[in-house]
């Protein structure tokens, strides 16, 4: 063989997902697993059970239509009619996706040529940078930029706007976002909007936090004058119902813009999650008190985990949407938030996310780490009471924690255990 690589050379700077590894971490070292965003309880009892019933009934489990399920297909129209007053034409301006994953790739290989200038607001999710860069996108960053004094990130309109180029192709928008919890405001959903139809861009939008808004409301950007013939909007059912493991997620637009969406996607999944589908169209057909009772839990959740991060002494950032916290470690002493959250599992038994792996800028993002709430509140309480004693730490006693939490772990696992 020759010296070529064998990595596409688009993909040469992603390895394995940072999530990957804190999940390792936490399983090695029998860590509370804060990390990656996944609840450890499942959705609703009733919709699982639809999901037995089209299983049983033989739904699904052949390979369902291309766009999706006509029930599923219907029920999001109705989802987006009743919410937002957003109508959808299910036969030619809904695509069911394999998650929002899927369909945010699609979205940009369909959309964007070679060279072409794609702005994301930054840190982002970690499948943003590959999906551009697959596409052969440039990627663009806009920082969301930590304001102090409402211990919130926000974005900057003029920076945004002078990131426009006459090579931008469109701007892929994160509302309510992850990982720092920002959920935009009219008034800059209103700029965005007003900023797309004067330079004729196109936008992507993941939605998938939708239902996870616990300060506001959620304002889709299709809903803005101008916005509808030139946004895909892009959402899921895992954070909305617990159960991220079926991978259903979807995408609203113009005919033309779902056809073409539907020409990349095919060729991805093609199709996925049959029965499941069947199930979460009930899901969206729950009445509007499910989401009253997930956001109210959720706000409790964020309660408990605040004040235990606080108390711990962390910088922290309170959310308005997601179930994630953003943090800043400088107040412990620390600069590197990828060597704080490689060390904590030892240090605490907690696993973290660093945000410095969100960031192009990796100076920008390093003080910061990302905590998930979506998690028992007993084991919130558990992780706050193991990360209270980090500010009081010297090296010797950090030396001294992380063997006592790996003699801990070696004495839960067996006499065959080993670290690893």
């Amino acid at each position: 063989m020759n010296d070529r690589p064998l990595l596409n050379r688009r993909l040469a700077e992603f390895g394995t997902t940072v999530f990957a590894e804190m999940s390792a971490l936490a399983q090695a070292t029998g860590a509370i697993n804060l990390g990656q965003g996944f609840p450890d309880t499942d959705g609703p009892e009733e919709v699982r059970e639809a999901a037995v019933r089209a299983l049983r009934d033989g739904l699904g489990n052949q390979y369902p239509p291309g766009p999706g399920v006509p029930e599923l297909r219907h029920a999001i129209a109705e989802h987006q009619q009743h919410r937002y007053a957003l109508s959808y034409d299910p036969d030619t301006e809904v695509l069911v996706t394999a998650g929002a994953t899927e369909a945010i790739a699609a979205s940009l290989l369909a959309l964007v040529e070679p060279g072409d200038e794609v702005i994301a607001l930054e840190p982002y999710y970690d499948s943003y940078a590959a999906s551009i860069a697959l596409a052969g996108g440039t990627r663009v960053p806009v920082q969301l930029r930590p304001d102090a004094g409402t211990a919130t990130f926000r974005l900057d309109l003029d920076e945004l706007r002078d990131a426009v180029t006459p090579r931008t192709r469109l701007i892929l928008l994160n509302t309510p976002h992850n990982p720092t919890g920002t959920v935009l405001t009219r008034e800059e959903l209103a700029a965005v909007a007003e900023l797309a139809v004067e330079r004729d861009l196109l936008v992507v939008t993941d939605e998938v936090y939708e239902h996870l808004v616990l300060d506001g409301a959620h304002l889709p950007l299709a809903s803005f004058p101008g916005m509808r013939e030139r946004t895909v909007t892009i959402s899921s059912s895992g954070k909305t119902f617990s159960f991220t493991g079926w991978k259903v997620g979807w995408v609203t637009s113009t005919p033309a813009l779902v056809s073409a969406v539907r020409s990349a996607k095919q060729f991805l999944t093609f199709v996925s999650a049959g029965p499941f589908q069947y199930a979460i169209a009930e899901a969206l057909r729950l009445p509007d008190a499910y989401y009253d009772e997930l956001r109210d839990s959720l706000r409790a959740k964020r309660t408990l985990l605040t004040d235990g991060l606080t108390a711990a002494g962390f910088g922290v950032f309170r959310p308005s949407g997601t179930y994630f916290i953003t943090t800043d470690v400088r107040p412990l002493g620390h600069t590197d938030g990828i060597d704080f959250c490689r060390h904590l599992p030892a240090r605490a038994g907690v696993v973290a996310i660093p945000n410095a792996v969100f960031y192009d800028d990796k100076a920008a993002g390093s003080p910061f780490v990302r905590f998930a709430f979506c998690k028992k509140d007993e084991v919130l309480s558990e992780a706050a009471e193991r990360l209270a004693g980090l500010g009081g730490l010297g090296d010797a006693g950090v030396r001294r924690l992380e063997r006592a939490c790996v003699l801990a772990h070696l004495r839960r696992a067996g006499p065959h255990a080993h670290p690893r």
